[in-house]
């Protein structure tokens, strides 16, 4: 293809959740108040385990850590989408939109490191809780936060850059409401076998083993627990990762149910529902699945509003 005679693209248009001018106000309300919800939720989470002394555990320095990524990894979205419904402006920059695919996807990939870390440190609490403070100790999990922000932008440094080597010199448009990486290679006029290697090897080596370790380490907890004679030391220790459960649970599968069905069932509807549950609507669950479910996390709230 002779890219010198094509007019390179500087600019995408992001269509959006929907064509219809009667949705648009509609839609605001709803996203603008899923995104307070996620932004209250979310600083109630960070301010309880910075105020109350109970709740400087390892725990909730993960917890507080997931909060902060939540609220970063849905704001690189939900302002242009808001955007998008109140004025009706699609377009965004060819560096607007690298920058928001290069911090979405990195904020996704911390999420998914620190949920595997908190998997560990549930690990530990139930599988050897005599050991847990001297295995869980605050450098330890200094470390393991530092990590999984280096580890986890690390994929986003790489793939963005690769990104950015691509041509785009016939469409613009962008069937969905943010810059997603498998439309900006389909959108591409050059090879993108390089860049789709680097996903995929990445994948390979950092997600899936991610997965694994959380997979293995509830393997453990749900057979230590079983162990347990008691019915009262059974509810007990599983409370305690009752909601982080609940979490990676609905994490992961709507990450499955996206990534990885057949191409035969895909749909545009489906993509972007899913792509708006995992991207808009967890981030709003999870504060409320932990503080509802967190006998700690309610007292401390209490305590705060007290105050």
């Amino acid at each position: 293809m002779d890219l010198e005679n094509m007019t390179m693209v500087t600019e995408f248009i992001i269509l959006g959740l929907s064509n219809n001018p009667q949705l648009q106000v509609p839609l605001f309300l709803v996203f603008l108040l899923i995104y307070l919800i996620t932004l209250l939720g979310n600083l109630v989470i960070i301010t309880v385990t910075c105020a109350d002394p109970n709740l400087h555990t390892p725990m909730y320095f993960f917890l507080s850590n997931l909060a902060f990524t939540d609220i970063c990894c849905t704001s690189t979205i939900t302002p242009k989408l808001l955007g998008i419904f109140i004025s009706g402006d699609k377009t965004i920059s060819y560096s607007g939109c690298m920058v928001q695919f290069y911090f979405f996807m990195g904020f996704a990939c911390v999420e998914i490191f620190l949920l595997t870390a908190m998997a560990y440190d549930r690990y530990t609490a139930i599988c050897h809780p005599l050991r847990y403070s001297l295995i869980m100790n605050q450098r330890v999990c200094v470390l393991l936060v530092a990590a999984t922000w280096i580890i986890g932008f690390l994929p986003s440094v790489m793939i963005t850059t690769s990104i950015t080597r691509l041509s785009f010199c016939s469409s613009n448009v962008i069937n969905h409401f943010f810059c997603e990486l498998l439309l900006l290679l389909k959108l591409s006029c050059t090879d993108t076998a390089v860049t789709q290697s680097l996903v995929f090897v990445i994948g390979e080596l950092m997600a899936l083993p991610a997965f694994l370790v959380t997979l293995i380490s509830y393997t453990f907890i749900i057979s230590a627990i079983l162990r347990i004679r008691s019915v009262e030391g059974k509810w007990k220790a599983f409370s305690t990762c009752s909601s982080h459960l609940t979490v990676i649970s609905i994490y992961y599968l709507s990450m499955f149910c996206l990534y990885l069905r057949p191409a035969s069932t895909y749909s545009r509807e489906q993509g972007i529902i899913l792509s708006v549950f995992y991207s808009v609507v967890i981030p709003m669950l999870n504060p409320l699945i932990y503080s509802l479910r967190n006998k700690e996390v309610k007292n401390a709230v209490r305590k705060v509003i007290g105050k």
